[in-house]
């Protein structure tokens, strides 16, 4: 298999987790007595532009189905994160009526209804049948797509560019992670600003979080892989926060590599503190299968 991002072989296993179903891959009682997919979970790391990837075994197709489990409003927590984080983006930005909201997986729509509420502009990007109409019981246009480079050409050609451009827990999902960015590219206004929000991987790491990996997430990643991959699509970071959420997560904040934003110095501080915590060295990933087992003999002896 090659890197998703820069195409190198990739010769080092992260972790290997032996197989299992897909997370939200729920049985019906009609399905009890039936065998149940099992798939191989195992994760990669390239050690060119440090992008942890799981192997390939399965489709977006076969995880994002139209019953899709997750909906993100059953967690009154994530709701007030996400109304926070619109209320500041509404300031922060003078977001108006003249604006366009983009929400790369919109879910069923728990983030965006703060932006139809304070009358701005919005739309959604939603695969899953199942949120998608929750979303647009909300009164959310919501395209059922996935999206990438080809959707980001189709909006940019209808003039749909984007002042923000949200995504929350999606980069990590996606199984092209360069045909993603590219869309977000595209359907970016001259200064408009993408924010994604994603766990860390140095959060993961550090604390031992192997039960945060699973068939959804393609990727696994740090702030280094994440810069890389921006500025081989013309995009810049120029702000990044740290955030509780899912064990640790960054917020980026990106713009078209030729914004005259200044880059503000959390972005230089997180890429020192991945740089002393080891992440551009083989060792550190390659010895955390090590630590995975230990956890589990230990609980197991317990």
């Amino acid at each position: 298999m090659n890197c998703r991002h820069c195409g190198s072989q990739l010769q080092h296993t992260f972790l290997d987790l032996g197989t299992a179903p897909p997370s939200n891959a729920y049985l019906s009682a009609e399905q009890l007595n039936n065998p149940e997919i099992y798939l191989p979970l195992k994760v990669l790391v390239c050690d060119h532009c440090w992008l942890v990837q799981t192997k390939d075994y399965s489709t977006p197709d076969d995880l994002f189905t139209p019953d899709y489990a997750y909906f993100s409003s059953t967690s009154t927590s994530w709701l007030k994160h996400a109304e926070t984080y619109c209320e500041r983006m509404i300031s922060e930005l003078e977001l108006g009526p003249e604006s366009l909201v983009l929400e790369v997986a919109c879910n069923d729509g728990y983030l965006l209804k703060n932006f139809v509420s304070n009358n701005i502009p919005c739309f959604g990007v939603e695969p899953t049948e199942s949120t998608a109409q929750q979303a647009a019981k909300l009164g959310i246009p919501v395209l059922q797509k996935f999206f990438g480079k080809a959707l980001g050409e189709k909006l940019a050609n209808q003039g749909q560019l984007c002042d923000l451009i949200i995504g929350n827990n999606v980069y990590a999902h996606v199984p092209d992670i360069n045909d993603f960015t590219a869309g977000l590219k595209l359907v970016l206004k001259t200064h408009g600003v993408i924010t994604l929000e994603f766990p860390h991987l140095m959060r993961l790491i550090a604390g031992s979080q192997f039960d945060t990996i699973y068939h959804e997430h393609f990727s696994y990643l740090s702030l280094n892989a994440v810069n890389q991959i921006f500025a081989n699509h013309g995009l810049r970071i120029w702000r990044v926060e740290e955030l509780n959420t899912h064990g640790g997560s960054l917020r980026v904040y990106g713009c078209h590599d030729n914004d005259p934003r200044p880059e503000e110095s959390s972005l230089r501080n997180i890429l020192k503190e991945e740089l002393v915590a080891g992440l551009c060295e083989i060792d550190t990933y390659t010895r955390f299968q090590t630590t995975a087992e230990k956890i589990k003999n230990e609980l197991l002896s317990f």
